[in-house]
């Protein structure tokens, strides 16, 4: 069965030009799922049925998995066999009519204003490091770019003199403006520490590590966990909380929200106006301590 998880995810790389993340995820829920079927005596996807799968979902209940979990299992599993029905590997799709259980969408965790910036003041040194990881974390927050757009940056994704960057892959890309701090950020590091930093004069890849090799979401993440602890922030940091961040702000000081979903590149407007929620709960807080009658 691992050959066919193979194939499929090979399948979502090659011709469907799905992202690393989303790659990944498949794959883990389908090895997850193919581990409890080999566990109950099913080894060929010719045998798996809906008992099989309901079984399976009443395993991950037990493990008190969240809904949102189970749902993307499930959504793993049914593009799965979809994929085998198209290559005539299967006769049916048992997962084509089990139903999603219902996932409350919890709000985004948002950083206030003055923690980003403090967040943004702690790479302050003069050193190749320090400079590098002050242009990554001002872009980030600049543009609300995905962890894994961010290092999959190239060089020439980078227009500096008309204040944009280009993100994304040639079947579907995005231009994202750049603010003036995180257009300085990135052209010191652009124009006086990356060719220090990289090995091979041929590495299109923007952001290096000391390596020279490209930067990897889990050094990343350890990045933006070192600056946060250096500047006392006791809130769980990671790359997805400063994206959540840069949309509440945008919307907070009044950008429209179709300008925020295409530079976030949400398909649905629908994901970008939970941010309009943050920004009317906030209101609606300053009302109920500042009115005399709330």
């Amino acid at each position: 069965m691992e050959h066919r998880i193979v194939d499929f995810t090979n399948y979502l790389q090659k011709e469907k030009k799905s992202s690393e993340n989303t790659i990944l995820s498949y794959g883990r829920d389908l090895r997850s799922f193919c581990r409890f079927l080999q566990e109950i005596g099913v080894f060929d996807v010719k045998m798996v049925n809906r008992t099989n799968m309901m079984a399976y979902i009443y395993e991950l209940q037990k493990q008190r998995k969240s809904g949102a979990t189970i749902s993307r299992n499930i959504a793993s599993i049914r593009s799965f066999f979809h994929f085998l029905l198209r290559k005539g590997v299967v006769a049916e799709n048992p997962a084509a009519d089990l139903e999603l259980p219902k996932v409350e969408k919890k709000m985004p965790e948002i950083l206030p204003l003055e923690k980003v910036e403090l967040l943004l003041e702690q790479p302050c040194g003069s050193g190749n490091k320090e400079i590098r990881d002050k242009a990554m974390l001002e872009l980030l927050y600049a543009t609300g770019i995905r962890v894994t757009e961010l290092i999959s940056l190239r060089l020439e994704d980078v227009h500096l003199s008309l204040e944009y960057i280009r993100c994304g892959n040639e079947q579907k890309s995005r231009m994202i403006p750049i603010g003036k701090q995180a257009k300085v950020s990135l052209g010191k590091y652009i124009e006086k520490v990356r060719k220090t930093m990289v090995h091979l004069p041929e590495e299109a890849i923007l952001f290096v590590n000391c390596n020279g090799k490209p930067m990897t979401r889990q050094g990343f993440w350890k990045i933006i966990k070192a600056y946060a602890k250096k500047a006392g922030i006791e809130e769980g940091i990671t790359p997805h909380i400063l994206r959540h961040s840069f949309a509440a702000h945008l919307i907070e000081n009044g950008a429209d929200l179709r300008s925020v979903q295409e530079m976030l590149g949400h398909s649905d407007i629908s994901t970008t106006q939970i941010y309009t929620k943050l920004t009317n709960q906030k209101l609606k807080n300053v009302y109920t301590k500042a009115h005399p009658r709330a």
